[in-house]
């Protein structure tokens, strides 16, 4: 998923909104600021007709999938525009044409009386090059059935790419999730204020490559209203991790000790260690069943490992440690309930992850010194609802688990969320790929949030930075041979280089 804004510039807006906001943002201008909304609907239309002149040059042949509402409007202003430059343009009108109001009724108007084609949707023709979709917008909020689900499953059929103005029909604007079935756009171009559902759960899927265009609202909009959550990438990032002093050693850059590796789970600490130090921490150890402690020291000798039969030989492995990252291979049995009892009453502060965070669930505890880092069925567990409610509600869940355990929480995922609590507004990284849908990518996490924890970084900092940087590296990596077969070890070979870019 790519983000640009138009016209160009090198900035996309780093605010999210929720579609009321916006909506809010939008009344505000026409009333208090005196910008017609004509005006703001020609401008939306005129600024979606420039992304298609750039995206398809050679585009000659549009259709417009036109709503009822002010979606719709915008629709009918791409059309005319398309018509007026010489574009073969057909608008299918979605909905009862008598429920046309206001200034989306006008440019209907002015649409039929240039005389070019407007019908009622059966299907979409194959004769076509580009396909707008204006069916159905922000305000959605029961699941698409009829003549809407047809349209959207028609679009998502064609052979011509796609652009949904303002957001991807069918998608559900704060939380991301698919209402029965949504577009799958070549492209989004988001007006006035970035949705927050476009940049998680299901929103990078339907959007594909975003754009924004701010309409000329003035910036007194949104002065009284608090943005709903913050975008943040690696570029935003980077800036946290200065030059390092020439007089420093290993103890200025703290000690991790990670611990997990249950029998047949040597992997997943391994690469929890060693993220932790290709991002920069001093010191690794690594606390995991004895029979993993050769492998391990084979293939990096550079941590520190250690084999834990007996759960109290932990005990001086604690009292060294600065960060501990509790969970990757660790279990459920015995030995792992022993070991997490331990490091959690070790008083050092902790990454959560993985059997640690089933541990968590069922013997919950609240503390403030804690990153946890759920997927999510283990978010699910952590709260006691289902799969299906968690992504449903991704913002939302991210925030119960944090009010309910305190410290961060990272809900992974497409368009990881981290919320911190407090009067900081959550964060949704925008970077990252579907080829980091492979197995120990969250170890490796778990390991960098803890080394930028070990070098100084404040929790809220670190999991921000963590999970952006974990997502670049994703990003680099998957450049380098593709998403498909891309490995934790890959992502975890691209940390140092970016964490020297700061």
């Amino acid at each position: 998923m790519r983000f640009r804004t138009l016209p160009d510039t090198d900035q996309l807006p780093r605010a999210l909104y929720t579609a009321a906001q916006v909506r809010g943002f939008d009344r505000l201008a026409i009333e208090r600021f005196g910008i017609p909304g004509l005006d703001l609907m020609e401008r939306a239309g005129q600024a979606a007709f420039d992304l298609i002149r750039r995206c398809w040059p050679d585009a000659g042949r549009v259709a417009v999938l036109a709503g009822t509402g002010n979606n719709g409007g915008d629709g009918f202003v791409v059309a005319r525009l398309a018509h007026e430059a010489g574009l073969q343009v057909q608008v299918l009108q979605l909905g009862d044409r008598s429920r046309l109001r206001g200034d989306a009724l006008r440019n209907a108007e002015r649409w039929r009386q240039s005389g070019a084609q407007w019908s009622d949707f059966r299907s979409l023709p194959d004769s076509v090059d580009v396909i707008v979709d204006a069916m159905l917008g922000t305000g959605l909020e029961r699941a698409v059935g009829g003549q809407w689900a047809a349209a959207i499953a028609a679009a998502n059929a064609h052979r011509a790419p796609c652009l949904a103005i303002d957001l991807p029909s069918g998608l559900h604007a704060d939380s991301g999730a698919v209402l029965g079935d949504a577009i799958r756009a070549s492209a989004t171009i988001s007006f006035i204020g970035l949705k927050l559902g476009l940049f998680t759960a299901d929103g990078p899927d339907c959007a594909g490559d975003v754009y924004f265009d701010g309409l000329g609202v003035p910036a007194a909009v949104y002065a009284g209203s608090p943005l709903s959550a913050r975008r943040l990438d690696w570029q935003k990032q980077a800036g946290l991790l200065g030059p390092r002093r020439r007089n420093v050693h290993k103890g200025h850059f703290g000690h991790v000790l990670v611990i997990g590796g249950n029998q047949g789970m040597g992997g997943a600490p391994r690469l929890a260690a060693e993220a932790a130090l290709r991002t920069g921490a001093g010191l690794v150890s690594l606390a995991t069943r004895p029979e993993h402690v050769a492998p391990v020291l084979a293939a990096r000798p550079e941590i520190m490992v250690r084999g834990v039969g007996d759960p109290e030989s932990l005990q001086p492995l604690l009292r060294q440690a600065s960060v501990v990252a509790l969970g990757p291979g660790l279990g459920q049995d015995d030995w792992a309930r022993a070991v997490w009892h331990l490091a959690i009453g070790a008083g050092r502060p902790l990454v959560v992850d993985a059997d640690a965070l089933r541990l968590l669930a069922g013997e919950p505890s609240r503390r403030d010194d804690w990153v946890l880092t759920p997927h999510p069925g283990e978010a699910a567990a952590l709260l006691d609802v289902c799969g299906a409610e968690v992504n449903a509600q991704r913002f939302d869940t991210a925030d119960q688990i944090q009010r309910r355990f305190g410290g961060c929480v990272v809900l992974k995922g497409a368009g990881s969320i981290i919320a911190c609590g407090g009067s900081v507004p959550p964060a949704v990284c925008s970077e990252g790929n579907p080829g980091m849908a492979s197995g120990g990518m969250g170890d490796a996490l778990t390991g960098v949030i803890a080394g930028l924890l070990a070098q100084g970084m404040d929790l809220r900092d670190a999991a921000e930075s963590g999970v952006c940087l974990h997502a670049a590296a994703g990003d680099v990596a998957s450049r380098a041979g593709g998403e498909r077969g891309l490995l934790a070890s890959d992502v975890v070979a691209e940390l140092r280089g970016l964490v020297n870019q700061g």
